[in-house]
């Protein structure tokens, strides 16, 4: 996608500002405009679609890793070595959330090189957005990898990650959702049920304004983050104890 974009994409930038842009030889805009302003609505709007489609896509990609850990014949070769369970468990989690890591620098890194190359305008924070919405996948396989401890199954595994990634975004709005209920044991379930899950939503559109170059609230910035952090190490130690007593 890098390369097509690279090769296909032309863009005329006259004194910081981009006069004319095409893709595959057709015009996308005569008007002229900041290059500054086109690069953070670009850097929002690539945000976006990394951490959504990039999370759904990923969800997908590795939902079978864990399984074939737990691969009869595999499981138990792995358990006869001098590893400890909890590192097997570890080392998957760590391994598959390593590969999402260099997944979304490699995009986000060749996006900005790209982009800073053809308009002059260098924009780093585009690899700190990637960073934070990292952490949101983090916590999507979090909830794959321990799911997988009790009931082995690809399908399964994606399902909970997609699963993980909306109940994310509605637990972002769940004031919203929250006033659309009837008072009584519904809202307060609702409100009990949503508690836990990190807001996956919120850190996208922090993940984007980072991107874009806006205003981000450092205090805001570390709850989202450090509500992924506690989602995921829960989420580990129930995997890491049932993996324990877990008979193969």
């Amino acid at each position: 996608m890098l390369l097509v974009l690279g090769f296909s994409l032309q863009l005329e930038v006259v004194d910081g500002a981009i006069a004319g842009s095409k893709l595959f030889g057709e015009f996308l805009s005569k008007d002229i405009v900041s290059a500054n302003r086109v690069m953070s609505g670009t850097s929002m709007a690539v945000s976006y679609l990394g951490f959504y489609g990039g999370a759904f896509f990923l969800a997908i990609a590795c939902s079978d890793f864990a399984p074939e850990l737990l691969a009869p014949g595999r499981i138990e070769h792995l358990l006869s070595l001098p590893v400890a369970r909890w590192q097997l468990l570890f080392g998957t989690f760590l391994g598959v959330v390593s590969l999402a890591l260099l997944a979304s620098l490699y995009g986000a890194g060749g996006l900005t090189l790209l982009l800073g190359v053809k308009t002059g305008v260098w924009n780093i924070k585009l690899l700190l957005g990637s960073l934070v919405g990292w952490t949101g996948f983090c916590a999507i396989y979090a909830a794959m990898l321990t799911s997988n401890l009790f009931i082995r199954s690809a399908a399964l595994s994606g399902a909970f990650g997609v699963l993980t990634l909306l109940l994310g975004v509605a637990s972002s709005f769940r004031e919203a959702i929250c006033m659309a209920l009837e008072e009584g044991y519904q809202r307060t379930a609702f409100n009990w049920a949503m508690l836990p899950i990190p807001r996956l939503g919120t850190l996208a559109i922090t993940a984007a304004e980072l991107a874009g170059s806006r205003e981000v609230k450092t205090e805001a910035l570390i709850r989202l983050l450090g509500g992924c952090l506690l989602f995921s190490v829960a989420l580990l130690s129930v995997a890491t104890w049932r993996f324990e007593r877990k008979d193969f």
